[in-house]
């Protein structure tokens, strides 16, 4: 059985939360990789059972060119691509199942749901694929993470596991 995680992360908390994710799937049995958005291979291997994607909202929805440059002044990183645009090119095994996570400082529909964007955008490749979604709470805007979501995240990848056997 084997995983992988691709997360977009400006701040940190994205990736605490993917690598959470990831905890949980291992305890399980399952074999994981993580990567960042930047580093995720164009096409998953057909022995990939789970796909996770892991980004943060921005402007309701996934990041944009405009609020990636801005995140990346913020950091004094360099800007990198974002997952709309992975999600949108990769090549994915007809058969791979998916989950998708977000981080956001709101809840309801308000904050929007960068999970949510990258669902449709998968929906839209893969008709019919059911796609689990899952929201993450941070303080702020750069964080920290709200208190327990790193135990959800783990417990999340546990349940997660039981889909790619």
């Amino acid at each position: 059985m084997k995983a992988v995680v691709v997360v977009e992360s400006w701040f940190g908390n994205t990736r605490e939360i993917g690598e959470a994710v990831a905890r949980g799937l291992t305890v399980s049995g399952v074999q994981v990789e993580v990567a960042s958005v930047d580093e995720a291979p164009a096409a998953v291997d057909g022995d990939v059972g789970l796909l996770v994607i892991g980004a943060p909202t921005h402007n309701r929805g996934l990041s944009t060119a405009d609020t990636r440059a801005k995140a990346a002044e913020a950091v004094h990183r360099p800007v990198g691509s974002g997952a709309r645009e992975w999600v949108a090119s990769a090549i994915l095994p007809d058969d791979l199942n998916l989950a998708v996570f977000d981080t956001t400082n709101g809840r309801g529909w308000l904050s929007g749901s960068a999970a949510k964007a990258a669902a449709r955008i998968l929906s839209g490749r893969a008709p019919g694929r059911s796609i689990q979604t899952r929201t993450f709470v941070v303080r702020g805007m750069a964080g920290p993470l709200r208190p327990g979501e790193v135990e959800a995240a783990e417990a999340w990848g546990r349940s997660l596991a039981t889909v790619t056997r």
